[in-house]
């Protein structure tokens, strides 16, 4: 199989097919075609000599040549899909009459459930320091399942898995590879939410029920269940779509971009979540800002850049997702007991510090390899597995907070 990374982000080697998950987790480095679009001058007497079109990302930076403009991710390519072209069963219970306003928000959540490819797009659109030079814009794919893992008239839980197949060069498909990638929970009318400080550190802050009355909060968490941010909103609906904002909350460096820059540490910003009739679109707007040793904002030039981000998840028709159920079927009691072990935290510390930003220093390696191996025939135990959930999440967490034994 043809599969170039960054080389930047290949941080450990592991054998087999979970080598390969975990470069999916780090990197979803995979390609895609960018057309050019881009005519350039023309002189007014004579036209220039024909030149080759720029790989430049569409909504760009125009007037720069060069590498620099061109997406950076991988060059791996997938088998074709079919995308369904008709709205589904769960667009059209979001539309049916006489709903009540709760009902008709918690469909739209789940009607961000099934098979879908999606494409991640990423671009800087402003810089606010002099010696501003705008990174290159982030382009990558997928294939993926979304699962509803709780489904409550106050609480809906979706689990993401990737489960892709590749196309190698002399035309073969190799795959499914099935990966654990991100969570979102949603609450109904929540009075608190976590909140990331900066610096690893995290915080419950409490709400007023008038703050949050008729509201959802949107909790995401890493690959590992691992917090990461989270905020409240309101969902509107319209004839065609639905959407909902957040609030601007602070994010930690995701994994596109923790190995390749160090020139800030938090991302200030808002996501946008939209339901249309064949899938939906996660709309992100962030501020790349720097941070002191106090984990503020630094008083000279704290903000480097503002970036954009676009996610689309097309709906697919016919996708066999049956990879992704054995995994779920082998590995849910671990990725149940881990998601224990982390609320447990959470409500028994409402501020704690991680020892390093979970992805980076690949904190989730040990929980990945449990559940290779469970996917490989391992039985699940349940005291030997929840222990060791524990005892992984536990180390997580920065010297001098509480044991296992505390929570």
């Amino acid at each position: 199989m043809h599969c170039s990374h960054d080389p930047r982000r290949r941080r450990f080697l592991l054998p087999g097919w979970l080598g390969l998950a975990v470069g999916l987790v780090l990197a979803l480095g995979l390609e895609l075609t960018v057309g050019s679009g881009c005519a350039g001058w023309r002189a007014p007497r004579a036209a220039p000599e024909p030149s080759p079109p720029k790989r430049q990302f569409t909504f760009a930076w125009p007037f720069r040549d060069g590498e620099s403009v061109a997406p950076r991710g991988g060059n791996t390519a997938g088998p074709s899909v079919t995308l369904d072209p008709e709205p589904g069963a769960a667009w059209r219970a979001l539309q049916e009459p006489g709903v009540s306003p709760r009902e008709r928000d918690r469909r739209a959540i789940l009607a961000m459930a099934g098979s879908f490819r999606v494409s991640f797009d990423f671009l800087e659109v402003a810089g606010f320091r002099p010696d501003f030079v705008p990174d290159r814009p982030y382009q990558s794919w997928a294939t993926e399942y979304v699962y509803v893992l709780r489904n409550e008239p106050r609480l809906v839980s979706l689990q993401h898995l990737l489960v892709m197949s590749f196309a190698t060069e002399d035309g073969k498909v190799e795959g499914p590879v099935v990966t654990k990638h991100w969570r979102q929970d949603w609450r109904y009318e929540d009075t608190e939410v976590l909140t990331y400080r900066g610096r690893n550190t995290w915080a419950s802050e409490r709400l007023r029920p008038a703050e949050v009355r008729g509201t959802w909060s949107q909790a995401v968490f890493q690959v590992d269940d691992s917090p990461r941010y989270e905020s409240v909103g309101r969902w509107e609906h319209f004839g065609n779509m639905s959407t909902w904002r957040s609030g601007t909350t602070w994010r930690p460096l995701p994994r596109r971009e923790f190995s390749v820059r160090s020139d800030y540490q938090v991302l200030i910003g808002t996501n946008r979540h939209t339901i249309t009739p064949t899938g939906w679109v996660q709309e992100e707007e962030n501020l790349k800002v720097e941070l002191g040793a106090a984990g503020r904002p630094v008083a000279t030039e704290p903000v480097l850049a503002k970036e954009l981000g676009l996610n689309r998840y097309e709906r697919l028709q016919g996708f066999d997702h049956s990879a992704g159920d054995r995994y779920r079927a082998r590995t849910e009691p671990l990725w149940q007991a881990v998601r224990s072990a982390w609320t447990d935290i959470i409500r028994a510390r409402r501020h704690f510090t991680l020892r390093a930003p979970p992805d980076q220093e690949q904190l989730f390696a040990p929980l990945f390899e449990y559940a290779e191996r469970l996917v490989g025939g391992d039985p699940w135990d349940p005291q030997a597995g929840t222990a060791f959930a524990r005892r992984t999440v536990r180390d997580y967490l920065a010297d001098g907070e509480p044991g296992e034994s505390e929570y």
